[in-house]
Order: C-alpha cells, then sequence, then structure tokens
C-alpha cells in the first residue's frame, strides 16, 4: 500500500493525490481480502431485480417490458445502497483507531475521505456491470447506442459518488459502526421507494407523486431509462441528464465540504 506514498512534498496537488490513490488501493485491497463484503453487497441488488420481476412485475403495468423499465432502476438503486458503506467504513476506522494512525504519517489529511468515496464508487462499477449482465439474462435489452449506455453509467457512478459524501456525513455524525448502517438506510428507503424505481409515478396521490417527480433518484433513473431504453425524444434526455447532473453537483457542493469539516474535528 506505501508504494504511491509521496516522499517529497514539494508539489502539494501531486502530494494529495498519491495519497488519495494509497486510500483507494488500501480499501480496495480490504475487498480481495474478505471478498464476502462484495458477494454480499451483489446479493442484495440481485435479490431486489429477481423479486420484482417475477414476483410483483406481473401487477404493475408499465409501457412496454417490465424488466426493461425496472432495471435502470435497480442500477441507481445499487449505486445509491453501495454508496452507504462509505459512513460504515469511515466509522468502523475511527472506531479501530486507524484514523488516528493515518494522523501519524506525512500525509493529506483530505486523503482518506477521497479514498474511501473513490475507491466505494470502483467497488459499484463491479457491481453495476454485474446487475447488468443478470439483467440481460432475464430479458433486458438496450434500446440506445453503446454510446448513450455508457452515458447512463457514468451518470449512475456520479450520482453513487455524491451520495457516498452524504453517507460520509453520517457516519462523521453518528461516529459508531452499527448506528451508522441503520441511519443510511432510514434516510435513504423514503427515497427509493417513493420514486419511480419500481412503478410509475403517475400512479401515486398527487402529494407523493410531486415528491416523486422531483426527488433525485427518480430524475436519475429517468436519465438512465432514457439513454438505455433509447427514448426518441433527445430532448427529453438531455433533460434528465442535465436535471440528475444539477442534483449530483449540489450534493457534491453541500455534503463535500461538510464532510470534510466534520472529518477534521473528528480527527
Amino acid at each position: 500500500m506505501t508504494k504511491f506514498l509521496s516522499t517529497g512534498r514539494g508539489n502539494t496537488i501531486k502530494w494529495v493525490f498519491l495519497d488519495a490513490l494509497t486510500m483507494v488501493e488500501r480499501n480496495l485491497i480490504r475487498y480481495v481480502r474478505l471478498p464476502q463484503l462484495l458477494i454480499f453487497s451483489t446479493i442484495q441488488p440481485v435479490m431486489f431485480l429477481l423479486l420484482f420481476t417475477y414476483v410483483f412485475g406481473g401487477a404493475i403495468r408499465v409501457t412496454g417490458s417490465y424488466i426493461d423499465y425496472l432495471l435502470p432502476g435497480i442500477l441507481v438503486q445499487s449505486a445509491v445502497f453501495g454508496a452507504i458503506q462509505t459512513g460504515v467504513g469511515l466509522t468502523e476506522d475511527l472506531t479501530k483507531g486507524l484514523i488516528d494512525r493515518f494522523r501519524s504519517l506525512p500525509m493529506a489529511r483530505s486523503a482518506v475521505l477521497a479514498g474511501r468515496t473513490l475507491a466505494d464508487t470502483m467497488r459499484n462499477v463491479f457491481v453495476i456491470i454485474l446487475m447488468f449482465i443478470v439483467g440481460s439474462f432475464i430479458g433486458f435489452r438496450l434500446g440506445g447506442s453503446i454510446s448513450d449506455a455508457m452515458t447512463a453509467f457514468a451518470i449512475l457512478l456520479l450520482f453513487g459518488y455524491a451520495f457516498s459524501w452524504i453517507s460520509a456525513t453520517i457516519g462523521l455524525l453518528v461516529k459508531n459502526t452499527e448506528t451508522a448502517q441503520v441511519a443510511g438506510f432510514i434516510w435513504v428507503f423514503p427515497l427509493v421507494f417513493a420514486s419511480s424505481i419500481f412503478v410509475p409515478v403517475e400512479t401515486m396521490p398527487d402529494g407523493l407523486r410531486h415528491f416523486a417527480e422531483w426527488n433525485p433518484i427518480s430524475v436519475t433513473v429517468q436519465a438512465a431509462r432514457a439513454f438505455m431504453l433509447g427514448y426518441t425524444d433527445p430532448a427529453e434526455a438531455a433533460r434528465y441528464a442535465w436535471l440528475a447532473l444539477a442534483w449530483i453537483g449540489g450534493i457534491l457542493a453541500v455534503f463535500m465540504p461538510l464532510a470534510i469539516r466534520l472529518y477534521r474535528k473528528a480527527v
């Protein structure tokens, strides 16, 4: 892990980059040494996909195939649920005293948060690819081009990255692993289920429908569907993409500096 540590501190940007890369490597090695963490993080979204497709799919009316409607939403859900592990991992490092050990090293303090969020985003790459493969096996078909699909995947990963900073903020506030996991799901579940992941928002009561339409998860799901299913109106796809990017930018603008401030207080 230490092979990336910078010995010369003349170039601050290079120093921060190399230290963050070291932390990314450290967090990814943890998944290699504890593969059950990666395995169980993929079982849950696969179960959601299969259960909603084969148990609830016949009762939910959508335009076209339900698996085509569902998979983009499940990919967003997977990215969001994966982001919860950022806060859990940070609190685990805090309670075990690992953060104090990092303080004794000649490294940038921002590298810990940057490395954790980037490593969890890289894990989301694996989960999203796996979910796409499973969805393809049970009937999902791309309606757009490969470049459109890559655009959708990029939006998904950026969205998960933004939510990692929310999770980091929560983890640094509660400073307890069990509490961070429970607190993470408490605020995520209403956003996930009051969205367009599983059902069209038009079927919801008026008040809930308005909330679901502007829910950042719904906006990102619609952007993913627009590119993955090949919507005929490019303006509609662009509108959803810009709305999703606006949510991503807003979340990062609020929670990135907040998490960094909390981290500096914690250490």
